[in-house]
Formats: C-alpha cells, structure tokens, sequence
C-alpha cells in the first residue's frame, strides 16, 4: 500500500509547477492594474454643510450615516452656509458641500474646478416681518425701505441672494438698515424687537422657520409676483405654501402664500473619485426622494436648478437609475468589478491561449523525469560501445562496472513516483534497462575473465 500511494491519477506538485508561472503572473497584472489603472474609492470624505441645526447640518448626518453603513466615513465640517462651502471647495478644505443654486453667476471663474451632483430639494426665500399695529402687511419689496432688515449670516448664500432680489425691484442696499446676524440670534432680536424683519432660504423643516410660522405678530411675506422672479433669476422657482400645510386644525397658514426658492445642490471638486460621485447621488435619492410641502414624490434629486455643469456620473445615474451591478451587490465588490471589466476581459481572452500552453507544459515536466534516466542509460551504452576499442582481457571490468552502474539505475527508477496516466512511460523505461542489462551480460559471457 505504501507504494501504491506514490501513484496517483495526476501530480499536483507537477501541475502547480506548470501552472505556477502562469497564474503569478496574472496576479501580478490583476494587483498592478488594481493599484494603477483607477484607484479605489478613499474611504474618508468632508462635507460642508451650515450652521448648528439649520437643514444643511441635518442632512449632513443623515448622510454621514447612511454612507457609513458602504465603509465610507463622511466627516461634516460645519459653516455658515453657501459662500462658506464654495470657499472650502475651492480651498480643498472639503470634498464635496451643500450650496445654494445661484451662489456662483452662470459664467463665473469661480465655478472653475467643480462639478453639481444636481439639486436636492427647495429652500424658498422667507421674509418674516413683525407686524404694526393699524398698519397693512407689505405687499412689495419697495416698502422695505428704511428698515432694519437681517439678511443672513455672513458667510451663506443669503445676502448675495438678498441683494439680487432687492436689484431687480430698483432697492439698493444702503436704502435699508442691514445686518448679518446668524439665524438664532436674528430670530431673538425679531422677537425682542430689535429688528423690524430677517430673512431665511432655508427648507421648512428648519426649527426655527416652523417656529416663526405659528409666531403671533410675526407674518410672511406673499411674493405674489413670484413667477415674474423666477422670469428674472432663472435659478429661482416659484413654489406654494399651502392654506393649512403648517397646522390643519388651525388652518395654519390661513391662505396661500406664494414664495420664490433657489434649490439646494450638492457640489463637489471635480477630482472627486466617480464611485464616491455614485454613492452620494444614490444617497440623495434615498434622502430627498420622498414627497414635501414643496414637492411631489421622485422630484427630486434632480439634474435641474444649477448653474454649475452636472458631474457626468450624477447625470448617468438620473437619466437610467444606479449602476447595474450596484444593484445586486455590495458597494466595494460592484466598484472592485467595474474598475477592473476591462483588465476581466482581457483574462477571459487569454483563457483559451493558457489553456493549450499548461496542458503540455504539464506533460513535458512529468515525463522528463523518465527521459532523463534515458540519458543515464545512453551513457552506459556509450561506455560499452567504447569497450570494443581496447584489449579484450580489459573488458571484462568495464561491463561489470557499467552493470553495477546499471543496477544503480533501475533502483532509481522503481522508486520515481509517476501518475498513473504516464505508467506506459515508466514500463518502458523499465523493459529498456532490462534490454541493456542483457547486452551487457551478453558482452560479458564472450569477455576475457576479469582478473
């Protein structure tokens, strides 16, 4: 039995051997091409998102979270809003932020270097104003004049948005008394009085915006000419806020109120790797697809409402929903496998070539450990076939030495560990040791005796 087991069906040590070479060396271009080709996705990303509690910094954590669960680590990095984050952007300080459609102008250098994942939801323009006793509320942005007005905190979207909105209804700044408060501190001086009216573009889940929304002597403006400014400022749309929305059994607000939003986007530096350009969109789409007060079911995200040029992934994923393998896999083995189709296709061609080349590679390596006793063998031939050249009484000796090296052979022979598939080899060589063993014998009985 124990030599029994020297004989298999085939000889792993042989095929390894074979196949070795071949298989390092396509994983040797499979690691070069994963490291070099496209690099992975970086599993660390910053995001700028606003001030404490505003929608900006809400978001921001629902992203964090629902990222963290792909192996991605999203670290928010707060701000005081749009002007904020597009300086981060542009500084490298982050990797990708909120901001605020109509931030940068259509044709501006600052738009340089930076791509839009597209917008995700509405943050219409709120003028809570207080009201006076005796007196109407303003019906036009004309009537701000001499006000003490909060336009928003230094730093966001707001004042530039503000200044846009005053210049198309003929209102210079310096017409207004303004400040540049944060939206908490503006909201107290609103309610003690100091002011006489702030301004917010925020969505309408901030805290603060459904707080002043059920604040007695606090009232919202009515842009009744809200389509008028969405013909004037294309980044602006114009939206309803409905009778009710606010509080049903209140009938809060008692009617509808016309206002104009810009839209939030998500922005990001242009070198931002494409996968991780894919798994922020898909987020967005699970975050801000949902129905609201100011939008329908799937409108959003959307490629619309930005002046900065859609990165070309998010415009992929809106026109045909998220990448195919993406779908059924994990995020890392669905990036793994689209980084490296090409390199896959490549292997696939050369599996036909390798497949003809191991076989016979295979082959030739068990079969020269038989041929290489046939060069044993030849030279014992030789050795004799040189024996007829010197004196016959000299003889003798030189046969009795080639079959003592002959017996030599055959020992080594009957211990080769051979595949059963290769047996006939091996009996071969065994009948062919046997032929020259009897040469020899034959050569020795007409050989002068040894001394």
């Amino acid at each position: 039995m124990n030599r029994l087991k020297k004989f298999t069906s085939f000889s792993l040590r042989d095929l390894v051997a074979s196949a070795g070479p071949t298989i390092l060396g396509i994983a040797a271009v499979c690691i070069a091409a994963y490291l070099i080709v496209d690099p992975a996705p970086p599993r660390k990303v910053t995001l700028g998102t606003g001030q404490d509690n505003s929608a900006y910094d809400v978001f921001g954590k629902k992203y964090q979270e629902l990222l963290k669960k792909e192996g991605i680590a999203v670290t928010p990095q707060g701000s005081h809003g749009s002007r904020d984050n597009l300086k981060l952007l542009k500084e490298g300080k982050v990797d990708i932020a909120f901001m605020q459609s109509g931030t940068t102008d259509e044709a501006a250098p600052e738009r340089e270097g930076l791509v839009s994942l597209g917008s995700l939801f509405t943050e219409p323009v709120w003028l809570f104003l207080r009201a006076k006793e005796g007196a109407p509320p303003l019906a036009q942005l004309t009537q701000l004049r001499g006000l003490k007005i909060n336009i928003g905190a230094r730093g966001s979207g707001t004042p530039r948005l503000v200044r846009q909105i005053l210049a198309v209804n003929g209102v210079e700044r310096e017409e207004l008394q303004t400040t540049q408060l944060d939206n908490t501190p503006a909201t107290v001086e609103l309610l003690e009085g100091r002011i006489d009216g702030l301004v917010f573009a925020a969505a309408p889940d901030d805290p603060l915006i459904q707080m002043l929304l059920q604040t007695p002597g606090i009232y919202l403006f009515d842009f009744a000419q809200a389509e008028a400014y969405t013909r004037r400022l294309p980044f602006l749309t114009h939206v309803t806020l409905p009778r009710g929305i606010v509080d049903l059994g209140r009938d809060l607000p008692a009617r509808d109120y016309h206002l104009i939003a810009p839209t939030a986007t998500l922005v990001a530096r242009e070198d931002l790797h494409p996968a991780l350009v894919e798994l922020f969109v898909q987020a967005a789409a699970r975050i801000h697809g949902g129905a609201g007060w100011f939008q329908q079911q799937g409108q959003f995200p959307s490629a619309k409402y930005t002046e900065i040029p859609v990165a070309d992934e998010a415009a992929k994923f809106y026109k045909d929903g998220a990448p195919f393998l993406q779908r059924y896999m994990s995020f890392w083995l669905a990036n793994f496998l689209d980084r490296m189709w090409v390199l896959l296709l490549a292997l696939s061609a050369l599996i036909l070539p390798l497949s003809k080349i191991v076989p016979p590679l295979y082959v030739w390596r068990v079969r020269s450990r038989i041929y290489r006793w046939y060069g044993q063998l030849r030279t014992v031939e030789g050795a004799i076939e040189d024996a007829v050249e010197v004196a016959p009484e000299e003889r003798g000796p030189i046969y009795a030495e080639q079959l003592v090296r002959l017996n030599e052979i055959e020992e080594r022979v009957n211990h080769l560990s051979i595949p059963l598939s290769f047996a006939d080899d091996l009996y071969g060589l065994r009948s062919h040791v046997h032929f020259v063993r009897q040469r020899i014998e034959g050569l020795m009985g007409t050989a002068a005796p040894a001394p």
